[in-house]
């Protein structure tokens, strides 16, 4: 059982969640009958559910980046994640969440940040917007990724293998995968997405998440062609991880603003890919959205 504590309830008519205060991670996610859209987070497999990343996506070469004339490590993802969000508000419909730069995570990111992720259900839509703001005198380099866990399948009766994701538009792009260090491969590869329709198979996954960094589409469906599915929208974000661990009972549908160093990568943290350089005094917002669609 959750502590109460350290957990925020919010519901509307057609959705309920669960935001832990603990990287102000969505804990789960249920529909009108309680059945769970959302991976559970079983350790034995992967104990993430829906994770927030920042200020960086993905891998740094080396664990450590360079900044000004100085060296930092930093864990995957960023810190973020592992950092303990205090409660802006809170009401039965929404909640805010808030971590402000300490010492702790100036020693690993060394500026004075806010970020405030918002968290707000109407009827069938969940809206989560990350604000990065910029508190110090100088540009602060920052990317932030959206990281949640989906059932595969989901629960209303059809076959895993039955799983698509279907993008707004045709996206014949090539896309990107990690290399052995996990670090952004440095040759683009042909897209297994036929049309608009990625048809979902472990197969895909056997070398990590599948980048997609040429996207037109900021707008997708997931699920299976009988039954309810998830749309979820994209609109400030660039990017887009797909991940499982083969096998495993989800899909990581992942809207990013960054990407992993690629491999070979030598510069500082202002060049790492997607960076926003947020301005002294400035804030900048990043949004998605998940509705469930009913048949």
């Amino acid at each position: 059982m959750n502590d109460p504590a350290s957990h925020l309830k919010i519901a509307s008519s057609g959705l309920s969640a669960e935001i832990a205060l603990r990287g102000a991670e969505l804990q789960n996610l249920c529909d009108a009958d309680g059945r769970r859209l959302q991976w559970d987070g079983d350790p034995a497999v992967w104990n993430g559910r829906a994770p927030i990343l920042f200020p960086i996506v993905g891998m740094l070469a080396g664990g450590r980046y360079r900044l000004d004339g100085r060296e930092y490590a930093m864990p995957k993802h960023g810190l973020a994640r592992q950092s303990t969000f205090e409660v802006v508000s809170h009401d039965d419909h929404a909640a805010v969440l808030r971590l402000s730069a300490s010492d702790e995570t100036r020693a690993m990111y060394p500026f004075d940040f806010r970020l405030d992720l918002a968290y707000t259900l109407a009827e069938a839509e969940l809206r989560i917007v990350a604000t990065i703001a910029n508190l110090g005198a100088d540009p602060m380099p920052a990317s932030l990724g959206f990281h949640p866990a989906f059932c595969w399948p989901l629960p209303y009766g059809q076959p895993r293998e039955g799983h698509t994701i279907r993008f707004e538009h045709d996206e014949p792009a090539p896309m990107r995968q990690l290399d052995g260090d996990t670090l952004l491969g440095p040759t683009p590869i042909p897209t297994p997405i036929e049309g608009d329709t990625l048809v979902l198979r472990d197969a895909l996954f056997e070398h990590d998440a599948l980048i997609f960094d040429r996207l037109t589409s900021r707008r997708l469906t997931y699920g299976a062609a009988r039954g309810p599915r998830l749309a979820i929208g994209f609109d400030d974000l660039p990017l887009l991880g797909v991940w499982t661990k083969p096998g495993a009972g989800y899909v990581c549908i992942e809207p990013w603003q960054g990407v992993a160093d690629p491999a070979g990568f030598a510069g500082t943290l202002r060049d790492k890919p997607g960076m926003l350089i947020v301005a002294p005094g400035a804030r900048h917002d990043l949004a998605m959205t998940v509705t469930l669609l009913r048949d």
